[in-house]
Formats: structure tokens, sequence, C-alpha cells
């Protein structure tokens, strides 16, 4: 049996196990029980109740949190020659199409977010085997393959994010940093729910939202009480 070291027995003592916490209380919380020595993140993970093997189910989408994420993001635009300005003045990292084609088949994924313009994604769609494994594969219904790259840039930068359900059906996304205020992670979280509760299929039966966590990158979770965020 591994052993539990004095700060994350101090942390857990801290946490009631079987209390359902406000979100505004376990926002709080979550920072006063956090082990890092570094900004953490701050994550929630949301279970609902779909079925992910289903297509009309399986869930998937971006949202803009109001204080962003707290890390800047790397953004890597595949485009035509003309919209390479526009994209570089948004502030993307890497710009271009056969080079950084070029680039991604010798190995380099050094990018938290990939964006494409349609015109591009024959050249891009060869990237498969290796953008997807990495959740790195521009796609429409998340807002990256687009014609307004520039948009689609500062959108990234200004803390919009992509989140996708797992084949459990749970939803895993950063809200934030443990530097934030607690007000703020609460910001954030109510806008990730807010936007899963809207995206609710039709054909999903019971309870939507089981079950919510919060913890930070090596903190013990803290159950929310799914229904004061509703």
């Amino acid at each position: 049996m591994a052993k539990i070291g004095k700060k994350r027995k101090a942390a857990n003592e801290k946490i009631d196990a079987d209390k359902l916490y406000l979100l505004e209380e376990a926002m709080a919380l979550v920072k006063d029980v956090n082990l890092a020595k570094f900004d953490a993140s701050v994550d929630l993970h949301i279970r609902l109740g779909i079925d992910p093997r289903k297509a009309d189910q399986a869930l998937r989408g971006t949202v803009s949190l109001p204080h962003g994420t707290g890390k800047t993001k790397r953004v890597a635009v595949f485009c035509t020659p003309d919209k390479e300005e526009e994209a570089k003045a948004a502030g993307a990292d890497h710009v271009g199409l056969n080079e950084l084609v070029a680039k991604v088949q010798g190995g380099w994924t050094d990018v938290d977010v990939v964006i494409a313009m349609p015109q591009t994604m024959a050249q891009v769609g060869r990237l498969g085997r290796i953008l997807g494994p990495r959740g790195l594969m521009p796609n429409p219904k998340t807002g990256t393959v687009t014609m307004d790259v520039g948009a689609a840039v500062a959108e990234v930068k200004k803390g919009k994010i992509s989140f996708r359900v797992d084949k459990y059906g749970i939803i895993h996304a950063s809200v934030g940093r443990v530097s934030f205020t607690p007000e703020k992670l609460v910001d954030n979280a109510n806008e990730l729910i807010g936007t899963l509760l809207k995206m609710k299929p039709s054909t999903a039966k019971g309870t939507y939202v089981k079950s919510i966590t919060v913890a930070s990158t090596m903190s013990p979770g803290i159950k929310v009480d799914a229904k004061s965020v509703r």
C-alpha cells in the first residue's frame, strides 16, 4: 500500500469526502489544499448521463472562459500566403503550409492548438496520424477549420478551450490556475457548465449532470453539488 505524505494527509483532512460543496466553497478550498509548488491547473471533471457511443451524444465543443486559462497557448496556423500576416498579427506562433506540414511530418508537435483554412485540409489531413492522437487535429466543430484565422487565433489566445467527452461520459477541462481568485474560477466554471447544459442531447435520459469534481494538478478531488450550479 502506497504511503501518504504528510502534506497530502493534511490536505485530505481539510476535505469532507462525504460532503457536496457549493461551487464557491470548492473553488476556495481547492486553492487551500493545493500541494504543488508551481501555479497548478484547476480542473473540472464533469460526469454526464450520456452514452458517448451514440453519435448524437458524443459531445465536443468549445467555450471562451471569461478570465482565460492562465496559460499562454502556442498556436500553429496552416494557411495560404495571403493569410499569413493576419494570423501572425493575431498572435499565431507558427504560420505557413508546405514547410509547416513537412515540420510536423518530421515529428514536431510543440503546440497546443492547430488552426487550418479549409483549402489546406487536403495537406493537413495527411498529418492525422500525428496530430490526431495528441488532440491537435483541426475540426470545424471546434472552430479550428476556418477562413477567419485571425479571429480564431485571437479567441484561443484570450482563453477559448475545446472539450470532448471521454468514453466514460466525462468531460475533463481546465478552468484556470490556483493563482486565480475563487471568484474567477467560479466564473470560468459556470461558463463551461452552462455551455454543457445548453448542449444536452435531446435523446439523453435521466439525470444529465451526474457529478462534478474539482481538483488542482496535485490536489485531492473536491465533490461539487451539481444542483448548486444550475
